[in-house]
């Protein structure tokens, strides 16, 4: 077991759930634990997860799994339980599941009687290298997505990197996105060790996906305590977001493929506008390629991917804010690429 601290995320990365209680008793006593989680996750991992828990009282709540629970009836829902069983500030909240799960789970801490603690403990590649590290939480509305959230820092995040070796397949891909962003924002040799150790990764071992989960996890959580509520630095994180959230919504499709698309069409605005060398560019198809990531989308109109990007929270002034490849594991903020440009792009990245 180890633990990654700065002043703003803790970290507990393991290779099992059996030192969770020790973890949990040395970081705080509760009265009380209420279990938020996904019925997928939970029928997966739930009774190994519970029966290693010494608390007294433990209430569970089980959701359906998907986007679409990041809703504010699901919400309301989950608040009125929290005060039927009377949950207490003494009280926490555990969320023990992917992305929806944490990002719904952390709202409801943040904000059940002003605030109550939260921990995660992330079951998904994608939520344990980045969702369930540094504080964003939220709920969707319509096709906008997190629009209602707070950033709220859990009491620690408990990875425990055996989980991944429950997921289906297609779910462990298409979390590798979030993986492979970080190569490609912050870390540039992290990108070769990836293309190198694909077959290994993709078979779960074990030591390597500790490798990557520690990786990921040491650079989120660098970048989030240099800047916690996103004023700079961390909108670095957001490579591949932008342009990913509308064919994540338009094409039904998983988060960790939106990223991928999003971070293709990202990788040819900066060709096109000659940030980077088309060998650099090369390089990044050929690790989506070892690791069977889309790079393209189907069933939805171009500009209604735009205008979704337009209604991007973190735009300002009117201007859609992009996250560039400017470099070998560089990224820069750009605001001054025309709707033509982006629109263009969109429409080279859709197949017919």
């Amino acid at each position: 077991m180890e633990e990654i601290n700065n002043n703003v995320c803790t970290i507990v990365l393991d290779k099992g759930y059996g030192c969770f209680e020790d973890v949990l008793q040395e970081k705080n006593i509760y009265d009380s634990v209420l279990i938020i989680s996904d019925s997928n996750v939970y029928n997966a991992q739930g009774d190994n997860f519970i029966k290693n828990l010494k608390s007294k009282i433990i209430y569970e709540y089980i959701v359906s799994p998907g986007e679409d629970t990041k809703s504010l009836d699901v919400y309301e829902k989950i608040i009125e339980y929290c005060v039927k069983v009377n949950l207490s500030r003494k009280s926490v909240i555990i969320a023990l599941g992917g992305g929806v799960v944490g990002d719904l789970a952390g709202f409801v801490a943040s904000t059940y009687m002003r605030g109550i603690d939260v921990i995660q403990v992330p079951t998904t590649l994608l939520a344990q290298v980045d969702s369930s590290i540094g504080g964003k939480t939220g709920i969707n509305i319509g096709n906008f997505k997190n629009i209602i959230g707070s950033f709220y820092q859990p009491k620690f995040t408990y990875i425990n990197v055996d989980a991944l070796k429950t997921l289906p397949e297609n779910e462990f891909k298409s979390g590798m996105s979030e993986v492979i962003k970080y190569s490609l924002i912050y870390d540039y040799y992290f990108l070769d060790y990836l293309i190198d150790n694909s077959k290994e990764i993709l078979n779960k071992d074990i030591e390597k996906l500790y490798y990557i989960v520690k990786k990921c996890a040491n650079i989120k959580a660098e970048v989030v305590g240099n800047d916690e509520k996103e004023g700079g630095l961390r909108k670095i994180l957001n490579f591949g977001h932008t342009f990913g959230h509308g064919v994540e919504k338009l094409c039904k499709i998983s988060h960790g493929n939106a990223v991928s698309i999003g971070m293709n069409m990202a990788f040819k605005l900066s060709l096109r506008e000659r940030f980077i060398e088309e060998e650099y560019y090369n390089k990044f198809l050929k690790v989506c390629e070892s690791y069977d990531l889309p790079i393209a989308f189907e069933n939805a109109d171009e500009q209604s991917v735009l205008n979704i990007m337009k209604s991007d929270k973190k735009n300002s002034f009117s201007k859609i804010n992009l996250v560039l490849p400017v470099g070998l594991g560089k990224v820069e903020v750009v605001d001054n690429i025309s709707e033509d440009l982006i629109l263009d792009i969109i429409r080279e990245c859709k197949n017919a």
